[in-house]
């Protein structure tokens, strides 16, 4: 058998219910497990504040899709089409195309790196004006001199006592001006 990855079209926010919605149909129908090997849906840990509390979330990589490692047949392919919240396969109308094995190690390997760390919901760039949302500089404004993603830090340059003074931030305790 030849097991490719296929990426399927859902209805946004609708991915985690297709995906059980395979599951239930794989374990309703046993028989259909020799089409079907791996559903996955491709998701990065965020970081936020809400209510002054830091959160670590899931957010999807790709809203709308997720990725099934099949093999393709006319079966197959009618088995998915028709459950509830598929909108298709993407490809052309007639036969969905697979993704080539790199973009899937690819897809993989962003996953996995995203998940070992989280990132901020918010991204930001070197000369952003933001405003301290959180600590001891809350409500002032200031310009970013430079981010570090990596480690969730941000240097604002603040406007304290007529000086611009470099402070380092959380990139959870500012805001997009």
């Amino acid at each position: 058998m030849a097991f490719k990855w296929y990426v399927i079209h859902t209805q946004t926010g609708k991915e985690l219910m297709v995906k059980k919605a395979i599951e239930n149909m794989l374990e309703r129908e046993p028989g259909n497990k020799e089409f079907i090997k791996t559903i996955f849906i491709p998701t990065e840990k965020v970081s936020e504040v809400r209510a002054g509390e830091k959160k670590i979330t899931e957010r999807k990589f790709f809203p709308g899709y997720l990725l099934i490692e099949m093999e393709l047949n006319d079966k197959s392919w009618y088995m998915v089409k028709n459950i509830g919240g598929v909108s298709g396969f993407i490809g052309s109308k007639t036969k969905p195309v697979a993704l080539q094995d790199t973009e899937v190690a690819e897809i993989f390997e962003q996953t996995k790196e995203a998940k070992e760390k989280p990132v901020p919901k918010v991204l930001f760039a070197s000369g952003e004006v933001v405003r301290v949302k959180e600590g001891p500089f809350k409500n002032f404004s200031g310009t970013i001199e430079e981010t570090n993603l990596e480690k969730g830090k941000i240097k604002v340059m603040i406007s304290i006592f007529g000086r611009a003074t470099p402070v380092d931030l959380e990139a959870w305790q500012v805001e997009k001006m």
